[in-house]
């Protein structure tokens, strides 16, 4: 027990001697406050260790290690500053598990008390680090195009860390799941009806596909346009409210943005600095009253083609069996493509979101199953009925 006491009281003292010598070198404020910070605190971890080992009568505490730490070793890496943090914050890890290790030998209740706050103390360290890795130095003075310039180049950098699918990318996937669902429901009501009757099953098929596509290509469309012209209506209005009365509008987007969760210092300083540039004040007035940003706009024509295309490809999949087979055989075959498509496009989607593929193409089968399974009971039903069996 004695001999593990020491061992921490060591480890404590280099921490406390590396921590020191980096806040020294260090010429960014920020990260030499908190050096230092870092050194206070295993410093008081080794008082701790020393309180403990002289309550059990141990021998007189000498640092054995280097004056520095491990900073001199840390400074000799390649890399830089954003290295010698990365190591730190390994090791901070290695010692939480150490310390954490300690809690089933140091039984008695001052070691396990001691232990519980350095290895809390452990984590915020951890966690400190890990927010001085992730920090970003100040952004220089600029203008708006260089603002935008600089913002796509930062988001371009996160989607090469963090990819995500593009916008649209989202709507071609659920654009092909509704043709997708639509078709194979008309598919399964029909060939439940004949019998799997193949020219029967194409011509409706066919004709449901080509409605489809239409109307999700106009419906993606007409709804683009209408954002668009929602947007420019939005920034019209808002655009007359501030001519009228800019400090009324001033005051309701500082409560509007207090509303959002800025405490209503902050808010209203906002309000002013935006108020101080009229057309981005207008921009953010309209944001925020119609939600509607300019960046979140679509291009009609892309959403349409978009629409359009991946509706038809998804429908295109259930009829697809049918011009080569017929009867039985085609239904068959119809239900294991259809439903593969349905798992395709349900892993795809997990794209969009953060479940796993497999969970979300199992997903979107089994809600294909169920809805063939009764648009084809209902064709049979319906078949006996009129007579076309």
């Amino acid at each position: 027990m004695l001999a593990l006491l020491q061992t921490n009281w060591q480890a404590e003292m280099e921490d406390y001697a590396t921590y020191r010598a980096l806040a020294s070198r260090e010429s960014d404020s920020r990260r030499r406050n908190v050096m230092r910070g870092l050194a206070a605190a295993e410093r008081h971890h080794a008082y701790l260790w020393a309180d403990e080992i002289s309550a059990i009568d141990g021998p007189t505490l000498i640092y054995s290690g280097d004056a520095n730490g491990r900073a001199d070793l840390l400074s000799k890496g390649v890399g830089g500053i954003d290295a010698e943090l990365r190591q730190l914050r390994i090791h901070e890890r290695s010692e939480i598990e150490r310390y954490s290790k300690q809690t089933l030998n140091l039984t008695n209740e001052a070691c396990q008390k001691i232990l519980l706050e350095v290895i809390a103390d452990e984590n915020d360290h951890y966690k400190t680090l890990s927010g001085l890795i992730r920090a970003r130095p100040p952004l220089p003075a600029m203008d708006g195009s260089q603002a935008r310039t600089a913002l796509a180049a930062l988001l371009a950098a996160r989607k090469k860390r963090h990819p995500e699918a593009a916008g649209w990318l989202n709507d071609a996937i659920y654009a092909a799941h509704d043709g997708l669902g639509s078709i194979f429901g008309i598919v399964s009501g029909v060939a439940g009806a004949t019998l799997g009757k193949g020219h029967y099953v194409l011509i409706a098929g066919l004709a449901g596909m080509v409605g489809s596509a239409l109307s999700t290509g106009t419906g993606a469309y007409l709804t683009s346009r209408s954002e668009r012209e929602l947007y420019d209506a939005g920034l019209m209005r808002e655009r007359k409210a501030v001519d009228y009365d800019e400090s009324e509008a001033r005051e309701v987007l500082a409560l509007s943005l207090q509303v959002r969760g800025l405490p209503e210092d902050v808010a209203g300083r906002l309000a002013h600095l935006l108020a101080e540039n009229k057309e981005g004040f207008v921009k953010a007035l309209t944001r925020i009253g119609a939600n509607l940003s300019e960046e979140n706009l679509s291009n009609p024509w892309v959403a349409a083609l978009t629409g359009f295309t991946a509706t038809a490809v998804g429908a295109f999949v259930p009829i697809i069996p049918f011009f080569f087979l017929s009867g039985v055989p085609a239904i068959a075959l119809a239900a294991v493509v259809s439903l593969s498509a349905h798992f395709a496009v349900g892993a795809t989607r997990s794209l969009m979101t953060v479940r796993p593929w497999w969970r979300s193409g199992l997903e979107l089968t089994a809600f294909g199953a169920v809805e063939g399974i009764i648009t084809f009971s209902i064709g049979v039903v319906l078949g006996r009925l009129v007579g076309t069996h």
